[in-house]
């Protein structure tokens, strides 16, 4: 039975990573010490995802390990030997890793080094996928020209209409100590693709999104915009008139990219994996679609101060996955993402 080793597998993206690799017969084995927690207090914990998967998956291994430990990483992986890598974990809020420098960039850095340097000496052969996201790109997607329409920012430059492609510069632009950290992971990535000839992909994350998200104020825009709704509590607004655009992608269709790039891998590659425009939506239409769904007002609060390095619009250009991997595409709507994050966060307060 082949093997596929997944990083962050109590997460979103890496809880979804497992139940489909499962699904097409793979033994799975997660690494996950519940760091959310420690970043996000008891909303972020995630064990409760980490004894569904030990519940649901028979072949499925948890490793209570974390990341920043290079010989247990490497040692964890020459007994394994997976046949695929997928690296989700991450310290993953721009808040957050002003806080915390030294934690952001031994985890997101640091800790994925270590998991090249072991794939390179245990399994070079296996494919490597590395969950990077849109914030390499830095504020920089900012100075594109921009249209505000009654309920969003658009781009108004045509050259980007469907969104930002991958050759979009990644310098001379404010990232956020996060985004620093993870485009120095993302470039250590394409280069043990380039340099040592791995199979390896960075896939730059718009909003990831999915029912098994523990969304928080300071990562997990939809799944905490949606719990707020439901338990009346108050959403803060952080300035662009909450014009500001994210693309959205259900996890279940990362986890089938994933799953494509695995059976057919390249070396280096790097790819925009978001919602495209079909899926991107602003806070004011989030908070539309909200009400609509679930019948009650959102209570926010506007302040005119945005975050630091923050996208105004971000929606990804997916010319590039479709057009390496065609038998690939979006199956989960806008309006399939809010239905499922709605009926998850009503049966988790049931």
């Amino acid at each position: 039975m082949k093997k596929l080793l997944v990083t962050g597998s109590s997460g979103l993206i890496g809880s979804e990573v497992c139940a489909f690799f499962a699904g097409q017969g793979f033994a799975v084995h997660g690494i996950d010490n519940n760091q959310r927690a420690v970043f996000f207090g008891e909303a972020g914990d995630t064990r409760w995802n980490q004894q569904r998967l030990q519940k649901s998956l028979p072949q499925f291994t948890h490793h209570e390990l974390d990341i920043r430990d290079r010989s247990g990483v490497r040692d964890l992986l020459k007994t394994l030997h997976p046949d695929v890598i997928v690296h989700t974990a991450a310290q993953p809020s721009h808040d957050k890793a002003a806080q915390i420098p030294f934690d952001d960039f031994d985890i997101n850095a640091g800790g994925t080094l270590n998991l090249l340097e072991a794939a390179r000496q245990c399994c070079p052969e296996s494919p490597f996928i590395h969950m990077s996201t849109n914030k390499v790109y830095g504020d920089a997607p900012n100075r594109i020209p921009l249209q505000e329409l009654n309920t969003r920012w658009d781009y108004a430059d045509p050259a980007f209409a469907k969104g930002i492609a991958e050759t979009f510069t990644i310098d001379q632009s404010k990232h956020s100590l996060f985004g620093a950290s993870k485009v120095a992971a993302d470039v250590m990535v394409q280069e043990y693709g380039r340099y040592f000839g791995l199979p390896t992909c960075c896939l730059r994350g718009g909003c990831l999104t999915g029912p098994n998200h523990s969304g928080v104020e300071l990562h997990g825009f939809l799944s905490y915009l949606v719990k707020c709704n439901l338990e009346g509590r108050e959403y803060t607004v952080f300035g662009y008139k909450g014009k500001q655009v994210r693309d959205n992608i259900h996890a279940l269709d990362v986890a089938r990219f994933m799953w494509a790039f695995s059976q057919a891998p390249r070396a280096g590659e790097v790819y925009n994996l978001g919602g495209g425009k079909a899926n991107s939506c602003s806070i004011l239409e989030a908070f539309a679609r909200i009400e609509a769904l679930s019948g009650q007002p959102m209570k926010h609060r506007y302040v005119d101060q945005n975050r630091e390095g923050d996208h105004i619009c971000y929606y990804s250009d997916l010319s590039k996955m479709r057009q390496h991997y065609p038998d690939w595409d979006i199956t989960k709507s806008l309006d399939d993402i809010f239905g499922e994050i709605l009926a998850s966060w009503r049966e988790r307060r049931a």
